[in-house]
């Protein structure tokens, strides 16, 4: 008797499960987006940066281009510090619906993974990558007083005189730090580095004199050479800008190999569904081509360069590779 009443038990419990399982599912069914539904809500766009400047410009006029050709609301939400490590960090976490993207920079992704022994996320494993958005070549500008007025001048007086040149950076991990790395390596010089915590006060110093050199994004030194403050001696471009800095030589000009541009990208945190993804490139494909982006891209000496999801990939993997080497090759190790 006991073993039956059991066993009716369990057949009541099964049937109480079956009736109340499809309402339990119903919800999280609901939940459950197709691609040509995406977005159904704001989409979150993290920037590893304060606001203003370079990036976060870049970054507003995409999220704006975006929020109107998918009529949702993409917020930008400036997360700096820890060499944009808590930017990604928190990308890296955040839930892989296509609803959090964020500004990936060849800084913040490969240098950091580079020159940092630990790091809360992994460049290869935790990011899927959406396009390239633009490269941003360095100027090395110099004080006036510089007695040289070209690369292959001050490689000429450096070599002359060991140490004697300063040349202002912004920290280990940063693309100021390893293109002196490059320039050294590459050129057989030393240069004294005066480390700064931001480029700010860094060009403020090579203004005054205090600091004979500096890499700088061209944004912020450009407009100085023009005042007659600075001289700008070469580009770490792959080609001249005569738009934006008329006469001013490329480094691989007097280096051969020498060549830095700063990428900066847009990706998501890994496991996003490939079709979400393949629909936020061909929107920023499309942006990429509007007359306000490429204004904005002169105006900043920039360089527009879309790239399919696995282009970026193939990039990012490159570079890890390439300038893992370059550190290697420097006697630098990571901190």
């Amino acid at each position: 008797m006991l073993q039956l009443i059991k066993k009716i038990h369990r057949k009541n419990n099964l049937r109480l499960a079956l009736r109340v399982l499809p309402w339990v599912l119903v919800p999280h069914i609901g939940q459950a987006q197709t691609p040509n539904e995406y977005p159904s809500k704001p989409i979150k766009f993290i920037v590893p940066y304060l606001p203003g400047g370079l990036g976060d410009s870049f970054a507003r006029a995409v999220g704006q281009g975006l929020s109107e050709r998918l009529a949702q609301p993409v917020i930008i939400e400036n997360m700096p510090g820890a060499s944009q490590a808590i930017g990604a960090e928190a990308t890296a976490k955040a839930n892989a619906d296509g609803y959090t993207i964020f500004m990936g920079t060849q800084s913040g992704l490969i240098f950091n993974t580079i020159y940092r022994k630990t790091l809360p996320y992994d460049v290869i494993k935790d990011f899927a990558p959406i396009s390239l958005l633009f490269t941003s070549p360095l100027f090395l500008v110099a004080h006036p007083t510089v007695e040289a007025n070209s690369l292959k001048e001050l490689i000429s007086a450096a070599k002359s005189h060991p140490n004697q040149f300063t040349i202002a950076t912004i920290g280990e991990g940063t693309s100021t730090s390893l293109a002196v790395m490059m320039l050294e390596t590459k050129a057989k010089i030393k240069l004294t580095q005066v480390p700064y915590k931001g480029s700010a006060t860094a060009i403020t110093d090579v203004i005054s004199g205090n600091v004979n050199l500096m890499f700088e994004g061209g944004a912020s030194s450009l407009p100085f050479v023009k005042q007659g403050k600075l001289k700008a001696l070469a580009t770490t471009a792959e080609k001249r800008n005569e738009g934006a800095a008329p006469g001013v030589a490329t480094s691989s000009e007097t280096v051969p190999g020498f060549t830095l541009e700063t990428w900066f990208g847009m990706v998501a945190p890994t496991g996003v569904p490939a079709p979400i993804v393949d629909k936020l490139n061909q929107q920023v494909k499309l942006i990429l081509q509007t007359t306000k982006i490429k204004e904005l891209a002169a105006t900043y000496a920039a360089d527009i360069m879309y790239s399919t999801p696995e282009q970026f990939g193939r990039r990012i993997a490159g570079d890890l590779k390439e300038f893992s080497t370059v550190m290697k090759d420097s006697g630098v190790k990571p901190q």
